[in-house]
């Protein structure tokens, strides 16, 4: 698993201690990855750090790739250029998870509109709905596989490597 812009690494932990078997990369800003949070018993020996720019290069041969609350910060242009680091690293077959609001569409009511209205004045960036994801993941040589809905605002979206 290669949380990708996982800042100090609370996802990574969490998913670490529920997959014995999984091994783990922390990529982010060497800044950031710096104050981790993956230094304890049961996960010795099972993830590492790597600092960099996900708009360059993310480190190769993941099985899944992690995208939590990323791609949001960002408008199409910019989410290609993440993506396409992904891509250029995983093999075809790859899981990418994209963990980010989902936008109904058709004006249903929906908390993540707000955080649109946001995301579009503070970031540039914004919410997508899942017609826009599937033509972004298709653009950056993914396909969508499913999005499953969370309790929280949050859906996760799975997509494999073309």
């Amino acid at each position: 698993m290669v949380d990708v812009g996982g800042g100090r690494g609370g996802l990574l932990r969490a998913v670490l201690r529920q997959g014995p078997s999984l091994d783990g990369v922390l990529f982010d800003r060497p800044a950031t990855v710096a104050g981790h949070l993956l230094d304890e018993p049961g996960l010795t020996g099972r993830w590492r750090t790597e600092g960099g720019d996900f708009f360059e290069a993310v480190p190769p041969g993941g099985d899944f790739y992690l995208l939590k609350h990323i791609l949001h910060d960002w408008g199409d242009e910019d989410a290609l250029r993440i993506l396409g680091s992904v891509r250029r690293a995983a093999a075809a077959g790859a899981r990418l998870l994209v963990v980010d609001a989902v936008l109904p569409g058709g004006g249903v009511p929906h908390p993540a509109v707000e955080l649109d209205i946001v995301m579009l004045m503070v970031v540039e960036g914004r919410e997508r709905t899942a017609a826009e994801f599937e033509e972004l993941l298709a653009r950056a040589g993914f396909r969508l596989h499913r999005i499953l809905p969370t309790p929280a605002m949050p859906s996760v979206i799975e997509a494999v490597a073309v």
